[in-house]
């Protein structure tokens, strides 16, 4: 399995022609700003009991729940490390439509790669509740 990647510029791209962009960053950096029309599911969570990042049990039945598997999407974090390893696991979930967003939304300057916010793409701080992962989520514990 392979998967694609895309310049943030690509990613918009295929955001306008009707991708899903998918955010994979922790609730708290996606409410500190985002791609404008980004979904918020985090693969991994803040843990402030040890100030440690830890992975998102309920991230693939939050997806399954809220996305077709012919959902195409666009796979973003920071800077396109946490989205491709969500790539990966989305494609072995089997969605195929999933490509990973190169230097994510803060950049990977040390890569070449350049973020979101460094391209001028369109920003939001907040978000619509149906596009927030508090309601993704509660989409999902419905389908259990």
């Amino acid at each position: 399995m392979t998967i694609r990647h895309i310049s943030v510029q690509q990613a918009q791209q295929q955001q306008a022609k009707g991708a899903t962009y998918l955010d994979v960053r922790s609730v708290q950096e996606f409410d500190q700003g985002h791609p404008q029309g980004a979904f918020n599911v985090p693969l991994l969570h803040f843990d402030p009991a040890t100030g440690q990042m830890r992975p998102n049990p309920d991230f693939l039945p939050v997806i399954r729940a809220n996305f077709p598997p012919d959902t195409s999407m666009v796979v973003g974090c920071k800077m396109g490390g946490r989205s491709a390893r969500a790539c990966e696991l989305l494609s072995n979930a089997g969605y195929h439509d999933v490509t990973n967003v190169l230097g994510g939304f803060g950049g990977a300057p040390e890569h070449g790669h350049v973020g979101w916010v460094q391209a001028g793409l369109p920003i939001e701080t907040t978000a619509d509740a149906s596009r927030q992962y508090d309601t993704l989520q509660k989409n999902s514990s419905g389908s259990r």
